[in-house]
């Protein structure tokens, strides 16, 4: 059984929204992260960072929620980004050719630009 993922927002000084996501984001637990960006960007929170310094491992279906929310923030006039992803995920990114649409940012408090 997979261990539920746990979510947790902060305002970054950049004025960027940051989620916090701790634990595995894979097809049992792409749902809920959808859930949680789409929530933030319907509020207006539509310039998103998402924090991955926590998240154990991240499989196509997590990477297919962040790439369905990154669109969402973007037709919202914002933007989505991703910080302190763990090398399986750099990986995943790079191999997918996804690293050119999903940015990292330097880390969560660093300027949104």
């Amino acid at each position: 059984m997979t261990k539920p993922v746990t979510y947790a927002t902060r305002l970054a000084p950049s004025g960027a929204t940051v989620l916090l996501a701790t634990g595995r984001l894979n097809l049992t637990t792409a749902g809920s992260l959808r859930g949680q960006l789409s929530e933030l960007i319907a509020a207006g929170h539509v310039r998103l960072l998402v924090d991955l310094s926590h998240a154990d491992a991240v499989d196509s279906s997590g990477i297919g929620a962040l790439i369905a929310s990154l669109k969402a923030a973007r037709a919202a006039g914002g933007d989505l980004r991703i910080t302190d992803p763990n090398e399986q995920v750099k990986s995943v990114l790079r191999l997918t050719n996804l690293s050119r649409v999903l940015l990292v940012h330097p880390d969560a408090d660093a300027p949104f630009d």
